[in-house]
């Protein structure tokens, strides 16, 4: 099987696998006595398997002259193309929806952001919830192998702050040391796919079944699952608020979360790296920091009203105010949008008008390093953090020097650079969404939030860090195709965008 999939284009390869996946919500359907739905994508497995064979049979055995290149535009291409065939059965499904609303919402899913257009004025299906589910849970599979077989090489993704520190050139920089790594991009791809994804399907299981064994409906239970490895945030019963498994599933879904905040929960060795044990992990020290900080603020912030003269809570109440706030923070930092079912406790505690805005700035940072989180990353901010801990040093002690050794050293200067290079460029295209939103008729507050919420992939962000809750459904059409194409760009990166662009990269 192996060397079948080697002889076909990596987009075919998605391709088939879409149209495979579409068995499941098919069987799902015919389980629930849907039968339309079961017949609608069972006719689209058949369809797109045919379409697929007839790609490969055209494709087999084409090998471009740049490799390298030829996978950084398939990803781009998976991203661009593949949500119009999986918005086909979506589309055909709900009748009194528009195909633009369908590939919008596809976009959405496959990018792992979970923005959704039907949010209570459209019942959708639990086959069609399963769809999306499942859209979600194969995006994040995507960016993962792709992190490592197409991102890792090349030094993007937030490669290139430790590759930059350890010495090794990066291809945005104009550096021509990408040729080495040219020969092996179709067999890394393979090898990668076939190395994470009994990985990502073990710990989908395993979620499942314990949600299942707190006393979660199944179906719900596995939409849950694969919306938290794959930090889409997308559910069936519109949150953990409604969930049947209650603290013990939040309790067990904030375990999963570590998967989002560091590679070392799932790859440690898979490509090539030791980065020792968790406590000297920097993403995950990084995220520990700002989960304690945050939860700390909501939490302790209760008792300035105290001294005020409010009215003290109950020991419970004060119980979930803490869980609530932690859990939220965690799922929010992870990009995956999680509201605990004690969110509303936790934010009656703080008495913060707007604290929308704390979870606005978590997802901004975003999760760790080749996972399925989106955001800046851990491991830039933590690159910024301690370079501006040397300078006020420096401050204090002009003739000191740096310690930590020759990497860490690195990490504080090109590091630091290229993570701010980064976050330049991040904030540049958050003003140029929010611009693009506004000319379309959004108000600037909602465009702020909406420009956020697809660049960091954090649908939820849209309901609960606006003064008001945003209707995806309500914003014009136009705002949909912009909030896609950010979407887009959160997920791939502007780093691997303009990698696109560099003359060197297409010469080689």
């Amino acid at each position: 099987m192996r060397a079948t999939l080697a002889q076909l284009p990596f987009f075919v390869v998605l391709m088939g696998l879409s149209a495979v996946a579409m068995i499941f919500p098919a069987a799902f359907g015919l389980y629930l006595e849907d039968f339309t739905e079961m017949r609608v994508f069972f006719y689209g497995f058949i369809l797109f398997s045919f379409l697929t064979v007839v790609l490969g049979l055209a494709t087999r055995n084409n090998n471009p002259r740049n490799p390298a290149l030829s996978q950084l535009l398939t990803l781009v291409a998976a991203y661009a193309l593949l949500p119009v065939m999986l918005a086909v059965p979506f589309y055909e499904s709900v009748e009194t929806t528009t195909l633009l609303a369908a590939w919008f919402e596809m976009v959405s899913s496959f990018t792992t952001t979970g923005a959704t257009l039907f949010d209570g004025q459209t019942i959708l299906s639990p086959a069609l919830h399963l769809w999306r589910a499942m859209v979600g849970w194969m995006g994040g599979l995507l960016i993962w192998v792709a992190a490592f077989a197409i991102f890792a090489p090349m030094n993007l993704g937030g490669f290139e702050v430790r590759s930059l520190a350890e010495g090794r050139s990066n291809v945005v920089t104009g550096s021509a040391t990408v040729g080495r790594h040219e020969l092996e991009a179709e067999s890394r791809l393979n090898r990668f796919l076939f190395l994470l994804a009994p990985i990502y399907v073990s710990l989908t299981a395993i979620l499942w079944i314990g949600l299942m064994f707190l006393g979660e409906y199944p179906y719900v239970a596995l939409c849950h699952a694969m919306s938290v490895l794959s930090t889409s945030g997308i559910t069936p019963v519109d949150g953990l608020y409604f969930s049947a498994s209650g603290f013990w599933g939040e309790a067990l879904i904030f375990c999963f979360f570590a998967f989002a905040i560091s590679r070392l929960a799932f790859s440690r060795g898979i490509n090539g790296e030791d980065e020792g044990t968790w406590a000297e992990d920097p993403e995950f020290r990084m995220a520990a920091g700002l989960i304690v900080l945050a939860t700390a603020f909501l939490f302790l912030r209760h008792f300035v009203g105290e001294i005020e003269g409010i009215t003290a809570a109950t020991p419970i109440e004060t119980v979930q105010a803490f869980w609530g706030a932690l859990f939220t923070v965690t799922s929010f930092l992870t990009t995956t949008g999680f509201e605990s079912g004690y969110w509303d406790v936790a934010t009656d505690w703080s008495r913060l008008d707007t604290p929308g805005l704390l979870l606005l700035g978590l997802a901004l940072i975003g999760g760790g390093v080749a996972t399925t989180a989106g955001g800046v990353k851990l491991l830039r901010v933590f690159a910024l953090y301690r370079h501006s801990e040397r300078e006020l040093e420096r401050l204090v002690h002009p003739s000191s020097i740096g310690g930590g050794g020759k990497e860490a050293r690195n990490i504080r200067r090109k590091g630091a650079y290229i993570s701010w290079i980064f976050f330049m460029m991040f904030a540049i295209s958050v003003t140029v969404v929010m611009l693009l939103l506004s000319l379309t008729g959004v108000t600037f507050a909602d465009a702020m939030v909406l420009a956020i919420s697809a660049l960091s992939t954090t649908g939820p962000l849209a309901t609960i860090a606006a003064e008001s809750p945003i209707s995806y459904s309500e914003i014009p059409n136009l705002a949909k195709i912009v909030l896609a194409a950010a979407m887009v760009l959160g997920r791939l990166e502007t780093l691997a965008i303009i990698a696109l662009f560099n003359p060197e990269f297409w010469r080689k």
